[in-house]
């Protein structure tokens, strides 16, 4: 097939370019040059703007089977690659986000029938908007638009945690000090590694059971975050020093991210992949967590200038709070 990724520098997009080429498939890739030595052999580099109308024009007379959009957040974006895009292609695939399902979540265990609504956080309420629009195209004028959302998807350049992705928790796991965990610790979560995401999302392409649908794409393996953090520490061959603290107090001293945790990872999650194994019938979830997050710190831990720290500071400040917190119960 022939295929267009919109964008295909970033951790999922890369690991799909990945599978989309393993798997013989003609791919070109639009980007502002950004990280393209990420990307296999056998990639057609596109420089360019993805805001540029003759630019996708031009694209879209190329004949495409598939065109992926990894970088569309908001309604604007989806209507632009309408206009490029109706009539001219296959398949349009669209990445929306699992955090569209409303929260908090009325049963722990999320399909795709779940209804959308989120609160808590602007993004997935620019996410849900643009799968409206798409799918109104879809019911108005056929377009043919599939909808897939992944969860917390981390690569081998990342450590997915609470407070982001990068090398703070192994920072201050190596030096034992104390990390934050939401909540109790033992509401579930689904972590996904990338190559398993592309497994399945290169899987739909081409799929006329896909056309007008929404798939959501996750690993089967499900954990609480105190397991999370446990088995990071494992890979590290430390004891970890985990603080629970409630996530409205995480929210109060750092409102960016409350919003990530009541949009997402503060409530129990377990999504069902059964409609996506109907159609692509071959779906498995290959690297759990502990292989997966070995990976990430072998290839942070390759290179010092890949060790940023960037949520270090906010994590001194929950704890802080929270200490502060703490002694005034005590007090009470």
């Amino acid at each position: 097939m022939k295929i267009l990724f919109l964008g295909g520098t970033g951790n999922l997009s890369t690991a799909c370019a990945r599978e989309a080429i393993s798997r013989g498939h003609e791919l070109a890739v639009l980007s502002r040059g950004e990280r393209e030595d990420d990307l296999p052999e056998g990639v057609e580099r596109i420089r360019g703007d993805i805001q540029d109308a003759v630019l996708l024009g031009e694209l879209a007379k190329r004949g495409l089977d598939v065109v992926v959009d990894f970088i569309a957040f908001v309604a604007a974006d989806v209507e632009r690659d309408i206009e490029a895009f109706a009539g001219h292609v296959g398949q349009y695939v669209f990445v929306s986000s699992a955090s569209v399902y409303e929260k908090p979540p009325r049963h722990y265990i999320l399909t795709e029938e779940t209804p959308l609504g989120n609160s808590f956080w602007q993004y997935s309420r620019d996410k849900i908007d643009a799968e409206q629009v798409l799918m109104e195209a879809h019911r108005r004028g056929g377009f043919p638009v599939t909808i897939v959302r992944p969860s917390f998807t981390y690569g081998d350049t990342w450590i997915p945690t609470t407070t982001g992705v990068d090398y703070t928790v192994v920072w201050r796991m190596r030096r034992g000090l104390e990390v934050v965990v939401p909540g109790d610790g033992t509401s579930l979560w689904t972590l996904t590694h990338a190559s398993d995401f592309a497994q399945g999302f290169v899987g739909l392409f081409g799929q006329p059971a896909a056309i007008g649908e929404a798939f959501q794409v996750t690993s089967d393996e499900v954990l609480t975050w105190d397991q999370i953090y446990q088995t990071i520490a494992r890979v590290l061959d430390v004891t970890p020093k985990l603080v629970h603290v409630p996530s409205d107090v995480i929210a109060r001293v750092d409102a960016s991210r409350g919003m990530s945790l009541f949009g997402d990872k503060a409530y129990s999650t377990v999504f069902d992949n059964s409609k996506l194994k109907r159609v692509v019938v071959d779906f498995q979830s290959r690297v759990p967590f502990e292989v997966g997050i070995r990976r990430s710190i072998a290839w942070f831990e390759a290179d010092p200038k890949r060790q940023r720290i960037d949520a270090n500071a906010g994590v001194e400040k929950v704890l802080a709070a929270w200490t502060r917190a703490m002694v005034a119960f005590d007090g009470a």
